[in-house]
């Protein structure tokens, strides 16, 4: 569904990603891992035209995108929970969710079906303003926000963090079901590997803005996880 192939992306005159090599299955879960500072959130701004510059092969359902402008790749099906939820606070729940609508296919802005079933809270309190919510609350209106886009790939960076830990396991467990139930194909940024491993089939480590391990995450070990992820 998504291959990237010998893919730079520079910030300027930095060169973040090296010859960058990726390939998201259709229908799963693929983790990202790495140690702070290594280019995983610049692999998903490159994946949605967000850099500075870009060349390589970047094939999304067969077609090259690496040229194509951020609206066009959100329009053809990729959308993203960023890091920090980036929600707009002074907007209600219905107002940010309708901000992803802006990226569907077919144009529409609606507040999808999908969202009352993971999260009846946003559709019980849809007048409140989205920067009085919780943190977790603010990441359920996040995802909601890119479910509204009809994604066929959702990139996730690090949807699990700065959420206080008796909401970590719901955001963890919609993400699976996202998945598992509704077919949608997952890029997670991830630290904790422990979700990653519980979530995820497929795993890529990245060092110094390249790929340096990858595979199934059953086969993921734990000196694997020693010589690149710990601090």
């Amino acid at each position: 569904m998504l291959d990237l192939s010998n893919v730079n992306t520079f910030y300027g005159k930095s060169h973040i990603l090296h010859n960058f090599e990726l390939s998201i299955e259709p229908g799963t879960i693929h983790a990202i891992l790495g140690r702070n500072g290594v280019g995983k959130t610049t692999l998903l701004s490159c994946i949605l035209g967000l850099t500075d510059r870009s060349d390589g092969t970047m094939s999304f359902n067969g077609r090259d995108i690496i040229s194509t402008a951020t609206h066009e790749r959100a329009r053809a099906g990729i959308s993203i929970v960023p890091q920090g939820r980036q929600i707009f606070p002074d907007f209600s729940i219905k107002e940010n969710i309708l901000m992803g609508g802006f990226a569907h296919p077919d144009g529409k802005r609606q507040v999808p079906d999908i969202v009352s079933e993971l999260f009846p809270y946003l559709i019980d309190n849809m007048s409140r303003p989205g920067g009085l919510l919780s943190g977790g609350q603010q990441q359920q209106l996040a995802i909601a926000r890119a479910l509204a886009a009809a994604p066929k790939v959702l990139l996730m960076d690090e949807p699990t963090e700065g959420i206080q830990p008796n909401i970590v396991e719901q955001i963890e467990n919609t993400i699976i079901r996202l998945n598992s139930e509704f077919g949608l194909t997952i890029l997670l940024v991830e630290q904790n590997i422990k979700f990653a491993r519980r979530a995820a089939k497929n795993y890529t480590i990245i060092e110094k803005g390249c790929p340096v391990d990858g595979g199934l995450c059953r086969d993921l070990t734990d000196n694997t996880i020693h010589k690149y992820l710990s601090v």
